[in-house]
């Protein structure tokens, strides 16, 4: 377990800086601007923190990390903005 905390510490950081940036706590279930604004943030801030580390930012570490937090932040964002306009135009 210690590599999974070695290897999360500083994208969690950026997350929780990211979420502070944006008030995500005013929109928490927002596409936009919350959820890319956490998303960018955890990117750049963890990649910056495991540089400072000398942990390794390779390449296809950046771009796996990238497309799994972008999976991971943003997709219930936009799966949730689907079903809510999907429900307004059945209501409607």
């Amino acid at each position: 377990m210690p590599g999974v905390a070695e290897t999360a510490w500083p994208f969690l950081v950026g997350t929780l800086a990211g979420w502070l940036v944006s008030r995500g706590w005013q929109r928490p279930t927002s596409l936009a601007p919350t959820g890319i604004a956490v998303w960018l943030s955890t990117v750049v801030v963890g990649m910056l923190l495991r540089k400072l580390t000398s942990a390794g930012v390779a390449g296809s570490f950046i771009v796996v990390a990238s497309l799994v937090t972008a999976v991971l932040l943003l997709g219930w964002r936009a799966a949730l903005a689907g079903l809510r306009r999907r429900n307004r135009v059945q209501s409607s």
